[in-house]
């Protein structure tokens, strides 16, 4: 499988300024992996190999039944349920009830496109650091973000170190915390606006309550990574 299906250019993505960076390349890495389960990968053999081993998760099988391509799904979904026929119920030698059950356990866990997208992220998220420590251009993008989701806060937060960012990883940790900070303070305030609005006292008041109007779909959005 070629890298690049899970890569994008880092700084395209920093040029935009609306919701999470990292959560706006997870989702185009998303799409790039669709698009290519559902159509060059049935010529790999060595994709089909590993899709025929792990599968995919709810979410994505969701995903694939909803777009084009039922035809290529249908055919990987065939080699999938083989494969699980041959490894967990054939009967074989050492392959009791236990040991059943740990493989099944394996298939359920497991989805070939949360995977690939999990490299595709850290690898881009090793490029921010590099992107950061190197470019005053790229600084001023990051700088300039609205905010990051919860879950990329942590992810950068906890990866960055003065190996990787000799000269600005104090700057890059305090303008990641500053702009996450800012973020979650606006829409705590936000949300305040929204609660107030159901308070008897505000009865028949006007209610045009401008960015609060959405403020717990943005709340979930955010909290759970998925801006």
């Amino acid at each position: 499988m070629r890298d690049d299906i899970c890569t994008i250019p880092v700084s395209e993505v920093f040029e935009e300024s609306d919701g999470c960076p990292l959560c706006r390349m997870q989702h185009t890495v998303e799409e790039h992996l669709l698009t290519y389960i559902l159509g060059d990968a049935m010529m790999e053999p060595d994709v089909r190999i590993e899709t025929n081993k792990v599968g995919f998760c709810a979410e994505h099988y969701d995903k694939m039944m909803s777009g084009r391509g039922r035809l290529q799904l249908a055919l990987m979904l065939e080699t999938h349920i083989n494969e699980i026929s041959e490894q967990i119920f054939k009967k074989k030698l050492f392959n009791g009830a236990d040991k059943k059950a740990n493989k099944a356990k394996d298939v359920i866990d497991s989805c070939f496109i949360c995977e690939k997208i999990n490299w595709g992220m850290q690898h881009m998220v090793e490029t921010i650091y590099r992107c950061y420590e190197k470019e005053e251009d790229f600084r001023k993008l990051f700088d300039n973000q609205p905010q990051f989701c919860l879950h990329h806060f942590e992810q950068l937060m906890s990866g960055a170190d003065k190996k990787k960012m000799p000269r600005y990883v104090g700057e890059f940790k305090e303008n990641l915390t500053r702009i996450t900070a800012d973020y979650v303070k606006s829409l705590g305030e936000d949300l305040h606006t929204y609660c107030a609005m159901y308070d008897y006292r505000n009865a028949g008041k006007k209610k045009d309550i401008g960015s609060a109007a959405d403020s717990v779909e943005r709340a979930v959005s955010y909290l759970s990574g998925k801006i």
